[in-house]
């Protein structure tokens, strides 16, 4: 076998090796994108949110000045009503297994 052949059987396997391994690639980034899905469609919602937040958060804010008691028993409850939810859903989980 010549040389000019040698080289041109060993870019043949170089380029299917190459070929190979940009599918393996495009299927892993699939695999990747499925499994982040969810993470993204949430990142998408709260940045859709994002102008919503802030203009609650800036209304929040200026009612809390004008009414500090209010403000802070609402704060309590809120989280008082989250602790309640985190404990709801640890015991169904303890209780499914």
């Amino acid at each position: 076998m010549s040389t000019r052949q040698q080289r041109a059987a060993q870019k043949a396997s170089l380029l299917e090796e190459i070929h190979q391994q940009r599918r393996a690639l495009h299927h892993s980034s699939q695999e990747w994108l499925a499994a982040t899905a969810p993470l993204d469609r949430g990142w998408l919602r709260i940045q859709h949110l994002q102008t919503w937040l802030v203009a609650g958060s800036s209304l929040m804010a200026l009612w809390g000045v004008r009414h500090p008691r209010f403000l802070g028993r609402t704060v309590k409850r809120g989280i008082g009503l989250w602790s309640s939810w985190r404990l709801i859903r640890k015991a169904l989980r303890l209780t499914r297994r």
